[in-house]
């Protein structure tokens, strides 16, 4: 009978290593961490909290937009500077009424079936390396499905939920808000797209559906854009996002599914 070599536990370690980007079989140096791993730790500190606190480069975010053909407007929370809006989440959701009547004036006619949100949330980071190649790889998906859609909203200091006030003072009958995440020690540059069918002023988070972690290293750009036109299309077909999609969607005729 041929003899079964178990992997060793050094064999085991390295093979998890691989797998995941979370801090694990890190060794030790008597009763701390060794200098490799201390170091790593505060470096991926240092960058997690400057994802936070940094701002996102609007010009430059602005000027790729408009490169690609698109049009941005700005608009801003009632969270009036980075402090407040990491203490306030309340404020973060709600525009200043000088951006709600700039978005009404952006409106065209009956308004729009979507509506795109850029909002900086917790990662500036996240924003600037994925929000546009995203927003490039959505459009052309958009316009298959015959969908008209509204200016960019780039928001400044804003939470998931701002998306229902844009979405809702545009006209807009579904919202995409594409979100910098709460950044962790393993990824600070993690995007979310948040869509929400109807949007409008105190929408609940279950009617929200969420594609996360959405950048290199995580889910593909390409990945997350054929996601969101998926569930895009089926929630124009239905009229309903979040929890109820899925049973919306069941209950359609197979001719439309």
């Amino acid at each position: 009978m041929a003899k079964v070599i178990e992997p060793s536990a050094t064999e085991q370690r390295l093979d998890l290593r691989e797998m995941t980007d979370a801090r694990v079989s890190l060794g030790r140096h008597g009763a701390g961490l060794p200098t490799q791993a201390q170091l790593s730790f505060l470096l991926d500190h240092a960058r997690a909290r400057e994802a936070v606190w940094r701002s996102v480069d609007r010009a430059s975010l602005t000027d790729r937009l408009n490169r690609f053909g698109l049009s941005v407007v700005g608009v801003d929370s009632m969270a009036g500077d980075r402090s407040v809006y990491v203490r306030r989440p309340d404020l973060g959701r709600l525009l200043t009424a000088e951006s709600t009547e700039r978005l009404k004036q952006a409106r065209a006619g009956k308004g729009y079936d979507v509506a795109i949100v850029v909002a900086d949330g917790l990662s500036s980071s996240a924003v600037d390396l994925n929000a546009t190649p995203l927003i490039e790889a959505l459009v052309p998906k958009l316009a298959a499905l015959n969908l008209s859609a509204a200016p960019i909203v780039l928001a400044n200091q804003a939470r998931v939920a701002l998306g229902d006030p844009a979405g809702e003072a545009l006209g807009a009958k579904l919202t995409i808000v594409l979100v910098g995440e709460r950044p962790g020690l393993s990824a600070a540059d993690s995007l979310g797209a948040y869509i929400t069918y109807g949007p409008k002023q105190g929408n609940p988070d279950s009617g929200r559906n969420c594609i996360s972690n959405i950048r290199e290293g995580g889910l593909p750009i390409r990945e997350a854009a054929e996601i969101i036109s998926t569930l895009i299309r089926d929630m124009m077909k239905t009229r309903v996002s979040g929890v109820a999609l899925k049973a919306a969607v069941a209950k359609l005729p197979s001719s439309q599914v």
